[in-house]
């Protein structure tokens, strides 16, 4: 069970305990609130884990890609290299390695900005999730205080 989902069973049990009339307080029990804390903090650093390998992930990827725009663009410079002797062909070597070297670096700037993108997506979704885990928290705890 992921932390969502253990985070709307905890929703849905205030939702639908016995509440106190009149104070907007509701009774809830106090052993399946804790289990379930219990099992979010079980799977949070999973949670944590994971972001962690994205954002590596997303590295590796971007490293990979200036990898292999370095490549794209020596391979041009040594065909230009090997083609200068002759104008004609010269000129459309030269036309070529500009296309490669653009197609290249267009190829490596997508591939920047959709793992920046993705990775930045699942962390703001990690993110969030722990926002509203800290905000349930915390709710519960005020309730739990006001109970006293």
């Amino acid at each position: 069970m992921n932390v969502l989902k253990l985070l709307e069973e905890l929703e849905d049990i205030v939702e639908n305990c016995s509440s106190i009339p009149f104070v907007q307080k509701v009774l809830v029990d106090k052993g399946e609130i804790l289990e379930i804390i219990k099992e979010i903090r079980i799977h949070l650093p999973d949670e944590i884990k994971q972001a962690q390998w994205i954002k590596e992930e997303r590295q590796r990827i971007l490293a990979e890609a200036q990898q292999e725009a370095d490549t794209i663009s020596e391979e041009a410079n040594k065909h230009i290299l090997s083609m200068i002797e002759q104008d004609e062909i010269t000129k459309l070597a030269n036309e070529q390695a500009e296309k490669i070297i653009t197609q290249a670096q267009n190829n490596a700037k997508e591939m920047r900005l959709g793992a920046k993108d993705y990775v930045d997506g699942l962390l703001q979704s990690v993110e969030l999730d722990l926002a509203d885990l800290i905000n349930t928290i915390k709710e519960n705890r005020n309730e739990l205080e006001g109970m006293k």
